[in-house]
């Protein structure tokens, strides 16, 4: 780090620890809800659709905004995109606690679902400006881990509601983020390219003449891209498919009581993705060094183990199987979020990377609810949930060795 940069050679491990925090915040605050449908449904007189419909919005408006949200990002200051990110979710999540209508808060959740979609991009992107070659799969791993924290602990409303009332949990955490918020505004800083490396046509430097439309074009003419972003959806299928309906396959399939199965469908996966995500990280920083496909031969190889596990949980009639099948798939989840934004690095131009991202999300997000539907169709129809599993474990194994026909760019 230079002295141009104005910061210690501390502050970029210094960044992924505040982003820690607001990556748990983004993933609790969107989670509790799901944690909390009894007192919900009893005080709003919701049926099951109307408080199915409250996550449906939040996940619509997140996934259609995300593009947006990482133009800004590449457009204008990510420190800005940031804090007013974290200060309008959290804002909302205060509010969210105090509405008095379901119209009330089915509006403050489409509002999340815009104000989230505008961090993981902008923040994904300002570590992965910060961290180089030696150290940006880690910094990009270690910040995905408060993702899965948040994930993790998102049960906790369950214990908030019953013990302190449902709406504590929200006017809690929206209370903490509006005042961290805060305190970003003083700690964060945009990276800044040092003098001596700037050059006419460094793709690094902030160009606030960029357009929605020339990023569209410049990011779809790019053929690696393309295969990324198809690996990303199958990705998001995969992701969506685990958080909507595992608890319930795991429930039918083993005979576990509610809180047994919600608590395993998320407990093993996420030790799993915790041990994989600074794994992987490691893993792919020192072979990135010597080779510049390392970041990509990490992604695969960890779906290649990963996959046949996932298939092996939907398949086993031992629990202990199951288990093992969900630690190892989330062990290849790790590698997978560790290293995705720094192989996007290594594809696009840096003036896009954020907007990159943001297409990412979006339609891995679209297909992913497609996906939740569908296997919500096949339970209807009376075919077991394992069959789902099964078949979209076999395509990210597909997916994952396409990987293999993007062609990478030296680190910078």
């Amino acid at each position: 780090m230079t002295k141009s940069n104005s910061v210690t050679s501390s502050y970029p491990w210094l960044l992924v620890a505040m982003l820690w925090v607001v990556a748990f915040l983004n993933y609790i605050d969107r989670i509790l809800i799901t944690s909390m449908r009894d007192p919900l449904v009893a005080e709003f007189s919701l049926t099951d659709a109307q408080f199915g419909l409250l996550t449906s919005a939040f996940l619509w408006s997140y996934g259609i905004l995300s593009p947006l949200g990482g133009f800004l990002a590449d457009k204008y200051s990510r420190r800005k995109v940031i804090v007013f990110s974290v200060l309008i979710w959290s804002a909302v999540t205060l509010w969210t606690g105090l509405t008095t209508t379901f119209s009330e808060m089915l509006v403050a959740r489409i509002l999340m679902g815009i104000s989230e979609a505008c961090y993981i991009p902008a923040a994904l992107a300002l570590i992965t400006d910060y961290h180089r070659t030696r150290t940006r799969s880690l910094a990009t791993g270690l910040h995905m881990s408060g993702l899965y924290a948040g994930l993790a602990l998102g049960g906790i409303g369950g214990y908030i509601a019953e013990w302190w009332g449902w709406r504590s949990g929200f006017q809690f955490f929206g209370a903490f983020g509006i005042l961290y918020s805060i305190g970003l505004i003083f700690f964060l800083k945009d990276w800044k390219l040092p003098e001596e490396e700037k050059s006419s046509d460094d793709s690094r430097q902030t160009n606030n003449k960029i357009s929605i439309i020339e990023s569209v074009r410049a990011l779809f003419s790019e053929r690696s891209y393309i295969v990324i972003l198809i690996f990303f959806c199958v990705n998001g299928m995969v992701n969506w498919l685990i958080y909507a309906w595992l608890p319930t396959f795991l429930k039918d399939h083993f005979h576990l009581n509610l809180g047994a199965a919600g608590m395993s469908a998320t407990g093993y996966i996420q030790i799993g993705a915790f041990a994989g995500v600074i794994a992987g990280g490691i893993l792919a920083d020192r072979w990135a060094a010597k080779n510049i496909r390392g970041r990509l031969y990490v992604i695969v190889i960890g779906f290649s183990v990963g996959a046949p596990f996932l298939f092996l949980m939907s398949s086993t009639p031992l629990f202990a199987f199951a288990i093992l099948g969900m630690i190892i798939y989330g062990l290849a989840k790790g590698f997978n979020d560790a290293n995705v934004m720094p192989v996007l690095c290594q594809v696009i131009d840096g003036r896009y990377i954020a907007t990159g991202y943001g297409f990412l999300n979006f339609l891995s997000t679209i297909v992913g609810g497609i996906m939740v539907y569908w296997a919500g169709a096949l339970k209807d129809a009376k075919i077991d949930l394992a069959i789902a599993y099964q078949i979209i474990s076999v395509v990210m194994l597909l997916a994952a060795w396409s990987l293999l026909l993007v062609k990478p760019k030296k680190e910078v």
